[in-house]
């Protein structure tokens, strides 16, 4: 079995275009990743707020808005909803 020049240069064309699409698809999945964690992240500190919160009479309403405030950002979203439910 003898391969030629252009059935090696086919190859490494090839392996060039799986390592493109790889860069491409692995990018995104990181970012969606880091989303999940953080929306788990968020919602789980945004029921232990609620919960612990109620001793002290400060509790943040779970609404779509919170909920996307708390998932996008996280712990710093949390805190952020605290201080604006202190604030007003």
């Amino acid at each position: 079995m003898v391969f030629g020049f252009s059935a090696i240069i086919a190859f490494a064309i090839a392996l060039i275009a799986l390592y493109i699409l790889c860069k491409i698809l692995v990018v995104p999945a990181k970012i969606i990743f880091s989303l999940i964690i953080n929306g788990i992240v968020g919602g789980i500190i945004l029921l232990i707020v609620n919960l612990l919160g109620g001793i002290v009479g400060i509790s943040i309403a779970i609404t779509p808005v919170t909920a996307l405030i708390a998932g996008f950002l996280g712990v710093p979203g949390v805190i952020l909803l605290l201080i604006l439910q202190i604030i007003t």
